[in-house]
């Protein structure tokens, strides 16, 4: 279950709780679910039963229990899977109110195979479907820049976005300006199309451009480097294992690396199991730089992740089913970069 599907799952919850006048209405358009905070439990948590006690006049841990029966009766009316409901093995509440979901540990197992079967375009669905987002054109080469990307984000979510010259939604990062180069400078020739784009995306709108030679700095101190790196290495991986023989397998009872329990497999699996979340929120709020940052996290888990779970067997070591899962995991952590790079304008190479 990814944090987008155990969204929904809350928001059906809540609808039903509404239809059995358990809770006034109206139904949140969107139940947000994030990690938990100091104090929570699982693997996510969420503050719905905090943002619906006001509405309906009671204590928010009261609300909680509301929806967590709810979720709960769903479950038992149509049950798939062991567990609190499909794909969740617990639900508790803690502090003033807040819904903690411990994921069922085959679910995180099914998290590498979606990624797995989606590939680059992991994350990409339907929460915009039925809007459409006109934008303006701009001739600044950063505003133009981020409003093309823009469009590729709210595309990747269901969304109609087109650019029509001096008309619609004007996005214009600030400062607008491509920072400090002489007149005449042509930035793309002079750092290479990727390095230019990531200069221009990754800062934030309201910050200064990156335009300096340290986006090509071959090191993991240039994030650029790193992310491309990541997914290389996540390349060189299933070269060797395939000269090995040995096939990615995404299993459970085997391979308990793919449950989590190992820490550096746990950050792994949460930087893929947000990134639905990671592109769904960069389209709403027109930020590309949000994609950007995440898939910084998102290589610095998995570097972390090959170092410590080594998917490869080492010496006269026999592949495993450990190995297999590991490598499914590499596997999927490269689907994620490639494709953010590739909504990015950014090659993803397979050797560097």
């Amino acid at each position: 279950m990814t944090p987008a599907e155990l969204s929904r799952t809350v928001r059906r919850a809540v609808c039903r709780a509404v239809e059995d006048d358990a809770l006034p209405g109206p139904v949140p358009e969107r139940v947000t679910v994030e990690r938990p905070r100091p104090g929570g439990r699982g693997d996510y948590a969420s503050n719905i039963a905090l943002r619906l006690a006001g509405p309906a006049g009671r204590p928010p841990r009261e609300v909680a229990e509301i929806v967590r029966a709810s979720i709960l009766r769903s479950a038992a009316e149509s049950p798939t899977s062991p567990g609190a409901a499909p794909g969740i093995d617990r639900i508790e509440i803690t502090g003033p109110g807040f819904l903690n979901f411990t994921l069922a540990r085959d679910s995180r197992a099914e998290l590498v195979r979606t990624v797995l079967r989606a590939g680059p375009r992991y994350g990409y669905g339907d929460a915009l479907a039925g809007t459409s987002v006109t934008l303006a054109a701009s001739d600044e080469p950063r505003a133009a820049l981020w409003t093309d990307t823009v469009v590729e984000l709210l595309r990747s979510q269901g969304a109609r976005a087109e650019i029509v010259p001096g008309a619609g939604e004007r996005l214009r990062p600030l400062p607008a300006s491509v920072g400090d180069a002489p007149a005449g400078d042509d930035l793309f020739a002079r750092l290479g199309p990727d390095a230019a784009r990531w200069g221009l995306l990754r800062p934030a709108a309201h910050d200064r451009p990156q335009t300096g030679a340290e986006l090509l700095v071959q090191r993991e101190s240039n994030p650029l480097f790193q992310v491309r790196y990541a997914y290389a290495r996540t390349r060189a991986l299933a070269r060797n294992a395939a000269q090995l023989g040995i096939t990615p397998a995404p299993t459970l009872d085997e391979a308990p690396e793919v449950t989590g329990h190992d820490s550096a497999t746990a950050l792994l699996l949460t930087a893929l199991g947000d990134h639905p979340a990671v592109l769904e929120a960069a389209a709403r709020l027109r930020a590309p730089d949000r994609l950007a940052r995440r898939l910084e996290h998102t290589a610095d888990a998995f570097l972390r992740f090959q170092e410590t779970c080594r998917p490869l067997p080492l010496g006269d070591e026999k592949p495993s089913a450990a190995h297999r899962s590991r490598l499914a995991l590499a596997d999927a952590a490269g689907a994620v970069l490639a494709g953010g790079l590739s909504l990015l304008g950014i090659d993803a190479p397979a050797y560097l």
